[in-house]
């Protein structure tokens, strides 16, 4: 979860495909409901042009060529995808944040078989939640996602206000050499750090891309980090604007946007009031750390249409089920380094090191027989993570297949949000509440990928 500044505070079976819940996963999804055509999303090796050196090789992409595409679904209707394994390797698709049935999580030999070269795995669900999400595999994740394999999710719902533009950022890095190649995507001692930084940033594989917005109109600004490692601290200069969804979900309250620090796997919509001069640029910057970058500007264009932050109304929230704080179960989770010892070899890629651990236990890889899980959960029953971060670095931890609220932190005053991911800081305490409301085995991990292929990784059932 971020922290928010502000100054004044398919087919694994046509059984799996169809039947799921909803909110509390007590309104069955019928396995009869028309599932449409599916979307094909070929992986790919080819090249681009990220820096102004030779075009980089080995590039990742789904689709013939350039960034992977933007996948636009409709909340409550079927969506279908066919992913068609290109690559000279076993590959999966997780689709982060969405609350999809447990066959079509993705995740290899915990609930899905690995997709060799050559083969294709259809995945159908039928999303319950509106919302900005993305998609990525959960095989051999650093290579992969590290040279291109992340892609951003817009599921839509008709009811939602209407916006004079919507524009959509995929904020990522590459680990490139000034020839424009690829470099060695971890170092040990960073893996045990913070994290191995991209050399290149980008935001839709282009060094500060613009693109133009009606002056005086509103624009729904989508932002999904699938950095492996960056953690961004962003802001917006030259225009005013509005927080309104955080991890794929409506805040609580909406405010104005001072500074959201949000972390790999997460995600900020805004709502930009843009300048009423024509060719007046908004820049969204990072300005964590050292090396602050412009990631990305609009430019205002035309005669102002004079809309006013103040007159768009809410988002209607999300169906997820809220826990009941006071009947729930505790589960304690504490984040921590282990004494480093080599991980256990898999098919699906692991970096040879163990350097972090959930409840002293570092993930032994993604194999066939997993560390047994944290908890076993009732379905339909309230809990809540008592997560306590013992390391000096920061961690976003994410939970598949489940949403959960913030109830409270050690760091201060937090919003009940909803969300998948919480951006958790050194020395951090806090609680998670929701509801196991979709049964399965879902992974609970640091979406850092070194931290999460080196032992930051588990899993809960629900059952």
């Amino acid at each position: 979860m971020p922290i928010l500044t502000r100054r004044t505070l398919l087919k694994a079976s046509a059984a799996a495909a169809g039947g799921f819940g909803l909110g509390a996963m007590g309104n069955m999804v019928s396995a009869a409901l028309a599932v449409p055509d599916p979307e094909i999303l070929r992986t790919t090796k080819t090249t681009a042009r990220l820096t102004e050196a030779e075009p980089t090789r080995d590039v990742l992409t789904y689709g013939e060529a350039g960034m992977p595409p933007v996948l636009h679904m409709t909340k409550g209707k079927p969506f279908a995808a066919r992913l068609v394994n290109g690559l000279d390797e076993p590959t999966t698709i997780h689709w982060h944040g969405m609350r999809v049935p447990n066959k079509m999580d993705g995740v290899p030999f915990m609930v899905q078989p690995y997709v060799y070269t050559g083969d294709h795995f259809d995945y159908a669900f039928t999303p319950p939640d509106a919302g900005t999400f993305w998609y990525h595999p959960h095989c051999n994740t650093l290579e992969q996602m590290g040279h291109g394999l992340t892609g951003v999710i817009v599921v839509e719902n008709p009811d939602d206000p209407r916006f004079d533009a919507e524009v959509v950022l995929n904020l990522r890095d590459w680990r490139l050499g000034g020839d424009g190649q690829f470099i060695a995507q971890f170092r040990p001692r960073d893996a045990a750090r913070s994290g191995t930084y991209g050399t290149v940033r980008t935001a839709n594989w282009q060094m500060e891309p613009q693109y133009d917005a009606p002056a005086g109109g509103l624009v729904r600004l989508r932002i999904a980090v699938t950095d492996v490692t960056r953690i961004h601290a962003l802001t917006l200069e030259g225009a005013a604007a509005d927080v309104i969804a955080i991890d794929g979900n409506p805040v609580p309250q909406r405010f104005a946007l001072d500074m959201v620090r949000i972390g790999p796997g997460q995600r900020l919509d805004l709502a930009v009031r843009m300048p009423d001069e024509e060719g007046a640029v908004v820049t969204l910057r990072d300005v964590r750390g050292t090396k602050k970058a412009a990631l990305a500007t609009l430019r205002a264009t035309g005669s102002s249409l004079k809309h006013e932050l103040r007159d768009l109304a809410a988002l209607a929230p999300n169906p997820v089920p809220a826990p009941d704080v006071a009947a729930a179960t505790h589960i304690p989770l504490a984040l921590s380094a282990t004494a480093e010892n080599v991980a256990a070899n898999s098919i699906c890629g692991s970096l040879g090191y163990s350097f972090w651990a959930i409840n002293k236990v570092p993930w032994p890889g993604d194999t066939s027989d997993p560390t047994a899980p944290l908890a076993e959960l009732k379905l339909g029953k309230s809990y809540v993570f008592d997560m306590e971060n013992l390391t000096p670095h920061a961690h976003p931890i994410h939970l598949h297949g489940m949403s959960f609220t913030v109830l409270s932190s050690s760091a201060g005053p937090v919003m009940p949000l909803v969300s998948d991911t919480y951006l958790l800081q050194p020395d951090e305490k806090v609680q998670l509440g929701f509801v196991a409301d979709n049964p399965g085995d879902w992974l609970l991990h640091c979406h850092i990928i070194e931290h999460q292929k080196t032992g930051m990784t588990s899993y809960v059932r629900v059952a």
